[in-house]
């Protein structure tokens, strides 16, 4: 596209590393997307002489209609195909008018492809569907079509259909359905040079094809005909007759459809874009069928309750009653008027959403903007309603790739960067208003009004990162936080109980990109590693009461005092904090339960009150309760046949204040260090009946199609010892969308017929219409936490790609079986 339209001189290659757009050195290496990019350009091309005269260069003619002379701009946004990078596409269509989704003509229709259909279908944006690599073996057109019927519940409008020489031969083009015109494109060209001409100069040469060609133009009136009165009417002034429609009104038509979202029409584009055939056409209808800036969706926004679209805000048609717009008591002192919100709202300059963060080592922070209304300027003040916070863009750019030129202004409808603004993040909004000042917010209700947000997905991979010293963690946790400003879907948390620093994303490759960034590109010393699982020991039989007495120096002072502890399994849900009586109490900590008691051996219970007063001053009632807890809590810090903490046990330590307490000897070091002592030899002499090892245990959601609900379910319960609790069907946002769809009739779609392969049997459309295999279920089920490690990758190959999850922290169960029969070996080393 870029060499097409005169921006380029050469044509890039993924394989050689050589595109515009993958410039990082990391998608060169490996020769794939990672980052989405930005790049501007028109179409068609601007003449060296534009602004003196206006004419076409050499292979920027357009080849649909005329009406592509005037040379539209397009802001381009290259997204990764990758399924670990969602986030890139995400944030990416949220501030697109239209899309291009580019198939695999072998592959056909891909997992990662029905996922970011549905997700830009959640953002109501117009598609056109191209189909590449036609040129291999094994490509199959038809086949293609019907599966974005069949997987994507679309209606498919073949535009155009591939031309292979003799019917079987070399692909050498293809044929424009809407004019009936083919363009052949010779072969080891650059692409500039194009051969057209009417079908019906090719009917003694070609007569299959000519045949396919008036075949698929009756397929494609009659599919618009059904969503367009405009073309009926035209189409009864021809007297019924298909091919006798012109051109422009099939087009004019078209763009209808694909703007209306409701007739689920989309027009299929083919070409091999290695042999440099077709794109030139597809440039053409990306100009002539999606939307402009003024004819996309309307942006959502909000201002505390209430909710709207901006073309409504701006226009006075939202309700603004529920905006709080009160005075502030300085203009309440000062005597000045209410501002109306309407009022309020016309100050408004421009509004954006910021969707992207990139840091540059020379130019800092570059914050990648979409302007949805008004105009923003060089210099002008720019609040964040979403941080409260006011920046000024001190410069604004256009981005070509990795490269930029500076703009005086960013207009509607355009994407930029603002250089250096220190605090706005991805999916924050910014706006610029009249009489803005750079010390205070604006007025409500522009000081709330927020774009719709860019929803993060959750990490489903973890990792663990560790700087290479003590010295360099201050370095690393800065790489860290830019990286994660950068990219939101890499999220980071530290495990408080073994201490690590743990890096999780959307799967192993996302995660690899991000340690190779952060140790090649922000220069961060630090390496990745493997998560330790955590694990417990539980007791399976009470102890008997063990009486502990310490007598020695702490610390350098005499210590003296005693209790008694007893130990016993915890019944579950029974790990709850209470006060039993007056001088009973029951603390709840990490999964064990702690009772501290008061009392006397021998004796009514009343005397108790008596021998309180006589503990010592530096003992309150509430300290000595601490101190035999914490002693407790450090006993249970580790387990006696397992290097692991107990989990689920109940202590009971009572203290007899007439002979467990001695004046002032006894101190809060030695009350804890005497319950700690008590609660181990307990723990000891309870654990000689054997003790068990506890994981944690996740409850885990997985959404797969249903031609893959059984391997899941099987590799769930049986593979990784887990459980599955329901089967329902699936309630995520984008698979609700695709229930909402009724199923194609791939009778009624029209497919080119498949040089070597006829397509789908009436059978197999038969089957795929009764079975819909790609219905989405969802299968909640309770899943070891050890087993889940790295699960994403083993997911994706047993579904093909579609299927993907999504868990949380449970409890900690006891492990069984063979499994724990492993784990016990791996403990012992042999």
């Amino acid at each position: 596209m870029l060499y097409y339209s005169g921006h380029t001189r050469r044509i890039g290659n993924v394989d050689d590393g050589s595109t515009v757009t993958d410039f990082l050195p990391a998608e060169r290496a490996r020769g794939v997307t990672i980052q989405s990019a930005a790049i501007t350009f028109h179409w068609p091309p601007l003449p060296e002489n534009y602004g003196v005269e206006s004419k076409t260069q050499k292979g920027g003619t357009p080849l649909l209609s005329p009406s592509t002379e005037r040379h539209s701009m397009i802001n381009l946004i290259d997204t990764p195909g990758h399924a670990d990078f969602t986030f890139e596409v995400v944030r990416s269509l949220r501030i697109l008018d239209g899309a291009v989704c580019i198939l695999d003509g072998v592959a056909g229709v891909e997992a990662q492809t029905e996922k970011v259909w549905y997700q830009a279908a959640n953002y109501n944006i117009p598609k056109i569907i191209y189909i590449n690599k036609l040129d291999r073996d094994g490509a199959a057109f038809g086949k293609t079509v019907q599966e974005i019927a069949s997987r994507l519940y679309t209606w498919p409008a073949v535009c155009q259909v591939p031309w292979f020489e003799g019917g079987k031969g070399r692909f050498c083009g293809i044929g424009d359905v809407i004019s009936l015109r083919v363009y052949r494109w010779p072969e080891g060209g650059d692409g500039k040079v194009i051969e057209t001409t009417y079908i019906d100069n090719l009917q003694d040469f070609e007569p299959t094809f000519v045949a396919e060609m008036r075949k698929a133009r009756t397929a494609l009136v009659e599919l618009l005909s059904s969503y367009d009165d405009a073309l009926v009417e035209k189409f009864l002034e021809v007297e019924e007759k298909h091919h006798d429609v012109p051109s422009e009104t099939i087009l004019a038509s078209l763009r209808r459809c694909v703007l209306n979202q409701d007739s689920r029409i989309v027009p299929i584009f083919g070409g091999a874009s290695f042999r440099n055939i077709g794109v030139q056409p597809l440039l053409d209808a990306i100009v002539q069928l999606l939307p402009n800036p003024n004819e996309a969706p309307n942006p959502q926004v909000s201002m505390g309750r209430t909710a709207g679209t901006l073309a409504q805000l701006l226009s006075g048609g939202l309700s603004l009653e529920e905006v709080q717009t009160a005075r502030s008591k300085k203009e309440t002192a000062k005597g000045l008027k209410e501002r109306r919100p309407m009022a309020v709202i016309s100050n408004l300059e421009a509004c954006a959403l910021a969707f992207k963060v990139v840091h540059d080592p020379r130019r800092g922070a570059l914050v990648y903007v979409r302007v949805y209304s008004g105009s923003i300027q060089r210099g002008v003040s720019l609040y964040n309603t979403n941080l409260q916070v006011t920046e000024p863009a001190q410069r604004l750019l256009r981005m070509y790739a990795q490269d930029s030129v500076d703009i005086p202004s960013l207009s509607a409808g355009q994407i930029g960067v603002i250089p250096g603004l220190r605090h706005a993040r991805t999916g924050d909004t910014l706006i610029s208003y009249i009489g803005a000042n750079p010390k205070t917010a604006p007025p409500p209700p522009l000081n709330s009004l927020q774009l719709r947000p860019i929803e993060v997905p959750p990490a489903v991979f973890f990792s663990n990162i560790e700087s290479h010293s003590l010295g360099e963690e201050k370095a690393v946790k800065n790489a860290l936080a830019l990286l994660l400003r950068e990219d939101p879907s890499l999220q980071l948390s530290m495990d408080e109980e073994s201490g690590q620093t743990l890096l999780s994303g959307m799967g192993e490759f996302h995660l690899e990109i991000a340690a190779d960034r952060l140790t090649k590109d922000f220069k961060a010393k630090a390496s990745m590693g493997k998560i330790e699982i955590a694990y417990r020991e539980a007791l399976l039989f009470p102890s008997e009461p063990q009486k502990g007495l310490v007598d020695r120096d702490i610390a350098g002072k005499k210590a003296k005092a005693g209790c008694t502890a007893t130990v016993r399994p915890l019944d579950e849900g029974q790990a709850d904090g209470a006060v039993l009586d007056d001088w009973t109490f029951t603390f709840s900590e990490s999964g064990n339960r702690i009772t501290i008691a008061i009392s006397i051996s021998e004796g009514p219970s009343s005397a108790v009150d008596s021998w309180i007063k006589k503990i010592p001053s530096q003992l309150t009632v509430e300290t000595l309760q601490i101190a035999l807890k914490n002693g407790a809590l450090a006993a249970l810090a580790r387990g006696v046949n397992y290097p692991f903490p107990f989990h689920n046990v109940d202590v009971s330590i009572s203290i007899d204040p007439r002979s467990q307490i001695f004046g002032s000897d006894t101190s809060s070091a030695a009350l804890s260090t005497v319950a700690r002592e008590a609660t181990k030899a307990a723990l000891k002499q309870a654990a000689q009946g054997g003790t068990a090892i506890l994981e944690h245990v996740m409850n885990v959601t997985v959404s797969t199609d249903e031609a893959s609900l059984g391997a899941v379910v099987k590799d769930l319960n049986s593979e990784r010892g887990g459980q599955v609790v329901s089967l329902d069907d699936a309630d995520a946002t984008t698979s609700g969308i695709r229930e909402e769809l009724p199923i194609i009739d791939l009778r009624k779609v029209y497919a080119p017929r498949d040089p070597f392969d006829g397509g789908l049997t009436f059978a197999d459309q038969e089957q795929a219409m009764t079975n819909n295999s790609s219905r989405q279920r969802t299968i909640k089920a309770r899943v070891p936490l050890r087993e889940m490690m790295g699960y994403l990758k083993h997911l994706r190959s047993i579904t093909a790609g579609r299927g993907s999850f999504v868990m949380s922290a449970d409890r900690f169960e006891r492990v069984v079986g063979l499994r724990e029969k492993v784990l016990q070996r791996e403990l012992r080393g042999y």
